[in-house]
């Protein structure tokens, strides 16, 4: 992974530390609103999480294979992220 560690672990820890709480919240029998909240709390930090890992990844990977002959691999590689995303 070409990504920072350093800005990446926290990212993922805190929205580990909000899924935990999410749980609890579950069982809890919290507000479901409250719940959703938390959720969408989460989804907004792994997006935040997957921008600085792809941002790596564009910067180091596949500027690497642009300069070699595996450009069509990572091509490959991104069209088919974009296919995730467009679902």
């Amino acid at each position: 992974m070409k990504a920072d560690k350093s800005e990446v672990l926290p990212l993922l820890k805190t929205a580990k530390g909000h899924i935990e709480g999410i749980i609890r919240m579950v069982e809890d029998d919290r507000y479901c609103m409250d719940i959703s909240n938390q959720i969408f709390a989460v989804e907004a930090i792994m997006r935040k999480t997957n921008k600085v890992v792809l941002k790596a990844h564009l910067l180091s990977c596949v500027q690497d294979a642009l300069k070699s002959d595996d450009v069509d691999e990572k091509i490959d590689e991104l069209i088919s992220l974009f296919n995730k995303l467009m679902k």
